[in-house]
């Protein structure tokens, strides 16, 4: 089945990744069957619905009425003739393993399983199910709506025609999926947030730079040029082309390699540095106010990136 012929979806788990991958697909047009053992979370989307709506048709301007989202009673209903499931539960691998396999059961034999698992191993999942062929991983970036990377892998038994399905789904629904050609810890993006990140908090931990200045070394060095084009492309602009920049300046990131700093240890001392460091620099502002100003600030970044991305 091709990503134009899936019209109905379902939402297994209504937490917060679940209840925007619920708005992500109304938005497109699509039918969207909500199943969570937690009946108030149908509440909760109700009243998150408006702003995820608005946030959505800012950068993903769409004509005509959106698909339909129901709550079903059960996980059986909430499958019921679905072309696409998209699984949200905990990250905890024996009960995953077991919902997927109730997934596997009842869905129809043509639809597609993604799971949105950020630590979990699609081979490690789909252990327990017959059909471990239509089996993915559709890992997305939070806030779900506005982020457009989905990160696209398959398992060991996963064919390889259900990950080019799952990828060709999110992109006509307006996502921006990477696909990964076998599975890492972490997966793709995560990885090299992690890369960065290691080095970040050894340069804060030996006292070479705070908190606010390793942020703000990244938002206003390579972070606006990378959010446009990413770092390849940037480096290659920053000289006669990419063979032009490796030849003037890969001696020195050879050396920069050499010199960082190893994996630091985050034990109770290291935690408790950074910790207040971070304190330090939000200053008086309340999370609701990071949060805020996160979302409004994410809505005209995705509309330059839009307008102006690599």
């Amino acid at each position: 089945m091709s990503a134009t012929l899936i019209q109905k979806t379902a939402v297994i788990g209504l937490g917060t990744i679940g209840m925007r991958w619920a708005a992500v697909f109304s938005h497109a047009g699509l039918e969207v069957q909500a199943y969570d053992p937690d009946p108030q979370s149908w509440d909760r989307y109700l009243e998150s619905e408006p702003a995820l709506r608005d946030g959505l048709q800012r950068i993903l301007p769409r004509e005509g009425k959106p698909g339909c989202v129901a709550f079903a009673a059960t996980l059986a209903e909430a499958l019921e003739s679905v072309d696409f499931v998209q699984e949200n539960s905990p990250e905890n691998l024996a009960a995953k393993q077991t919902l997927v396999r109730e997934l596997d059961r009842l869905a129809p034999e043509h639809a597609i399983i993604a799971s949105s698992s950020s630590a979990l191993r699609v081979s490690d999942i789909q252990q327990l199910c017959a059909r471990a062929d239509r089996i993915v991983l559709g890992h997305p970036f939070n806030p779900v709506h506005l982020m457009p990377l989905v990160e696209v892998v398959g398992g060991q038994r996963t064919c390889p025609s259900a990950v080019e399905r799952a990828a060709a789904f999110y992109e006509s629904i307006g996502k921006k999926p990477v696909v990964l050609r076998r599975e890492l810890t972490g997966h793709l993006a995560l990885r090299l947030m992690g890369a960065m990140w290691r080095e970040a908090i050894a340069l804060v931990l030996e006292g070479s730079a705070s908190v606010q200045d390793v942020d703000r070394a990244f938002r206003y060095g390579p972070g606006p040029k990378w959010t446009l084009q990413g770092s390849f492309i940037s480096n290659h602009l920053g000289a006669d082309g990419m063979a032009d920049f490796l030849e003037k300046y890969g001696g020195t990131y050879e050396a920069i390699w050499e010199d960082l700093r190893g994996t630091p240890v985050l034990d109770a001392d290291a935690c408790q540095h950074i910790t207040e460091q971070t304190s330090a620099a939000i200053g008086a502002r309340s999370d609701s106010v990071l949060k805020d100003a996160r979302d409004a600030g994410l809505l005209e970044i995705l509309e330059t990136q839009h307008r102006y991305g690599a």
